[in-house]
């Protein structure tokens, strides 16, 4: 079995080792070198993050990653206070806009988180996602992922971080989708332990 097929870091065009998903489409190679898994702050950042994950829920993150940008103009740049402010024509626009993921109840979830996270004080949403990163002195630490299949799905953080979420009436933020947010977000660095982008 060649590394490839094992799950484990792959050489790129440029010959350096990176995770398997992050060579298997063109889009994936910059988020995967320059993104994912770089640590992610600011309330508005993160409600773009949660958001995202939120539509990528059942489908692949290329899907979501080719439409980022349309996305970003359809929600106003994720800015917290504007989404909050969308009105039912808005919804209505949403609903009619090719360039994101139409599924109302996506929609639905992501005005009103926008809703929800206006009247919390700045940096509380920062403050209480990352409030859910391992420790990084916890011993035994767990060991870098030698292959994809030493990725987990779910963990005790990305559980408790999602009973947090959901406490504080957001939706769509289950345990898988809140532990992508932390791998996304740099709360755990999930790149493989020969991936060049785990040494940066």
């Amino acid at each position: 079995m060649s590394d490839e097929s094992a799950g484990g870091a792959v050489p790129g065009p440029d010959g350096a080792l990176r995770c398997p998903w992050g060579l298997s489409t063109e889009d994936y190679v910059k988020y995967h070198d320059e993104e994912w898994g770089r640590p992610v702050h600011g309330d508005d950042a993160l409600f773009e993050r949660v958001s995202l994950e939120a539509f990528q829920s059942g489908l692949s993150w290329i899907t979501i990653l080719r439409r980022r940008e349309g996305f970003r103009a359809a929600f106003a740049g994720f800015k917290i206070s504007d989404v909050a402010a969308f009105t039912d024509t808005d919804r209505e626009r949403l609903l009619a806009d090719d360039g994101i993921i139409r599924n109302r109840a996506k929609i639905d979830a992501t005005l009103a988180n926008a809703r929800v996270l206006a009247d919390w004080p700045e940096g509380e949403l920062d403050t209480l996602i990352w409030s859910h990163a391992p420790d990084p002195t916890a011993r035994p630490a767990r060991p870098a992922p030698r292959v994809i299949g030493d990725v987990p799905a779910i963990t005790d953080e990305s559980t408790a971080l999602s009973k947090a979420l959901k406490k504080r009436g957001l939706r769509f933020v289950g345990p898988t989708t809140a532990y992508a947010l932390m791998q996304a977000c740099g709360l755990v660095n999930d790149h493989l332990v020969d991936c060049m982008a785990r040494k940066r």
